[in-house]
């Protein structure tokens, strides 16, 4: 790992393999602007810890099946220093939106999960439990 200036900077085979994605899925973020590279004077792209942790963000946000223009906004909200009210109002109402949608989801697994067996429920409430006690503390924190 190279060191530059007051943080690490990573190579893109290096950034790949700390946050389990192909070079080529770098190259594509990069390319798209999701990603920012500067260039090494021997002309190799490297990345900061800013872009390490972007890049885990773009992967988590993947997960939860956002589509790219969507984490792209998402980026750039979390590093504007400024933020209009009307994003912010916009992006609480997609939230909320997804709010409703997963208690739809939700109880339409209801029937499913009269059907398992206790250890299953239980397991399966565990990890809603846990899940249910992230969001809460992420709700404590924005209103704190």
């Amino acid at each position: 790992m190279l060191r530059w200036y007051d943080g690490a900077v990573y190579r893109i085979g290096e950034i790949a393999e700390i946050a389990h994605v192909s070079k080529r899925t770098i190259d594509y973020y990069t390319s798209i602007g999701l990603l920012k590279a500067e260039r090494s004077k021997s002309n190799y792209r490297i990345y900061s810890d800013d872009s390490l942790e972007d890049l885990k963000f773009i992967e988590e946000c993947k997960s939860l099946h956002y589509p790219l223009d969507e984490i792209r906004r998402k980026l750039e909200m979390r590093k504007a220093k400024n933020i209009r009210e009307s994003e912010v109002d916009r992006h609480v109402s997609a939230v909320t939106q997804q709010m409703k949608q997963l208690h739809n989801d939700l109880f339409d697994l209801i029937p499913v999960l009269e059907r398992l067996d206790e250890h299953q429920k239980e397991k399966l409430m565990n990890n809603l439990s846990l899940l249910r006690n992230a969001l809460k503390t992420s709700l404590i924190k924005v209103t704190s």
